[in-house]
């Protein structure tokens, strides 16, 4: 064994390692990486110092928020007052102004519900009788007619309560159909497979516009004499037989991700259809279609805007109305921002939503 000199002088000149590059170098890296990423990073920059500075001045700095529509149209910055002052007919509609505290206490129950669903620690039996009881709960609140509360017509509901009760129960009811008809799609049974092809296939050749204009215009035309369906209830149906073909054929791709070994190993084991599905497949397969499922829940919930063309007044109707008013009439462009951001927030909570889900559940810790 040969002995190796160690030169203690140049250890010591030796300088460590560089871990922090500085905002110096952090820009190259990340902005100036490349003649075309500065290029893009130029462009981008120019673009920022051209409308965001107009922006704010025009949002926050010349703004007014609590003051009437007639000094609004003498104001050179946004009319905040447009939402400000309208606000509770934006969020809750039709519905009688002295009982607005029972659509409130709805949507209230709703989040409430929504955030112990978010955390999976809670996720239990109990969750889940919380949400039957929940949701019973909010159809009394928004209906009334029991207890002391005083009925309301359904026709009243609006603005942002309707669009929650159909994106929720919509999306609540259309994923447990859609797997079903995935697996239909599946099945070994001509019957039930071929039922499933031309449900699934209709739908999706269908827009949800013609389906809300049947079961609003056409659909009541065949009922006896008599006989009527509540036009939210209609719509709602129309809402979840739509999303419930889309999350079939998302399902479907999951179903086929599975390889074959999978049904060979719960075959081994002795299973049976559904507890082979139950058990084994569907944990796997919706598992790996989180992300476009999402998509699917997510186009879903901005398509409970079209709801508008039947009349029903949505949170965008509810806003539309205010800004047809003569007073508040020319600041479309602040309450469309308001009615933006509202939708962002659903959305984005989907989103967020998702991502942690997949991280949660991905127990092969592939991300």
């Amino acid at each position: 064994m040969g002995i190796v000199a160690i030169d203690k002088d140049a250890i010591q000149k030796m300088k460590p390692p560089v871990v922090h590059r500085g905002a110096i170098g952090w820009l190259k890296e990340n902005l100036f990486n490349g003649v075309f990423n500065s290029i893009l990073t130029l462009v981008f920059l120019a673009f920022l110092l051209k409308f965001v500075p107009p922006f704010i001045k025009w949002a926050f700095i010349d703004s007014v928020w609590f003051t009437t529509g007639a000094e609004c149209k003498e104001c050179p910055g946004a009319c905040w007052s447009v939402v400000l002052k309208n606000l509770r007919f934006v969020i809750f509609g039709f519905y009688p102004h002295d009982l607005h505290w029972r659509p409130f206490g709805a949507m209230l129950l709703l989040f409430t519900l929504l955030f112990f669903s978010y955390h999976k620690r809670f996720w239990s039996k109990k969750l889940g009788y919380a949400w039957m009881i929940g949701l019973v709960a909010m159809g009394i609140l928004m209906k009334g007619g029991i207890f002391w509360l005083t009925p309301v017509d359904s026709m009243k509901w609006g603005g942002l309560p309707l669009t929650l009760l159909l994106s929720v129960f919509g999306l609540a009811a259309a994923y447990p159909l859609g797997v079903i008809l995935a697996l239909g799609r599946d099945s070994h049974m001509p019957m039930i497979r071929y039922l499933s092809i031309g449900y699934i296939e209709l739908i999706r050749g269908v827009p949800l516009i013609s389906l809300l204009f049947m079961s609003s215009i056409i659909f009541p035309l065949f009922l006896p004499e008599g006989v009527t369906i509540n036009k939210i209830l209609r719509a709602q149906v129309a809402i979840i037989l739509f999303t419930a073909a889309y999350v079939a054929e998302v399902v479907r791709g999951g179903l086929q991700g599975m390889s074959g070994g999978q049904y060979e190993a719960a075959d081994a084991l002795g299973l049976n259809y559904y507890q082979t599905m139950r058990l084994v497949i569907l944990p796997q397969a919706l598992k790996i279609v989180i992300p476009p499922t999402l998509s699917v829940l997510i186009s879903a919930f901005k398509d409970t805007s079209l709801v508008v063309i039947i009349a029903l007044y949505d949170f965008l109707l509810t806003s539309k109305t205010v800004i047809q008013h003569p007073e508040w009439n020319g600041f479309s462009t602040e309450m469309y921002l308001f009615v933006a951001l509202m939708y962002f927030l659903g959305c984005f909570s989907m989103s967020n939503f998702s991502r942690k889900l997949e991280q949660e559940l991905d127990t092969d810790k592939r991300s």
